[in-house]
């Protein structure tokens, strides 16, 4: 077993979430797989801060949402 943070999104009318690509290698998975998926969710924001790091600042990130318009 492995301990994976990761954030809900909105998919349609639900939520999804993503798993890390080196998890997802480590273990094999693949798409349509069955999962069991243990949930324990964060109430305070404190501990979810820095969960997505990125080496980007946050313009650069904005630029590349902004090219996705185009």
């Amino acid at each position: 077993m492995v301990r994976v943070e990761t954030i809900t999104r909105k998919w349609g009318n639900s939520l999804g979430i993503t798993i890390p690509t080196e998890i997802t290698k480590k273990f094999h998975l693949q798409e349509n797989q069955q999962l069991v998926i243990d949930i324990k969710p964060i109430n305070n924001l404190v501990a979810i801060r820095g969960l997505l790091q990125t080496r980007k600042s946050s313009q650069q990130l904005k630029n590349e949402m902004r090219e996705g318009w185009k």
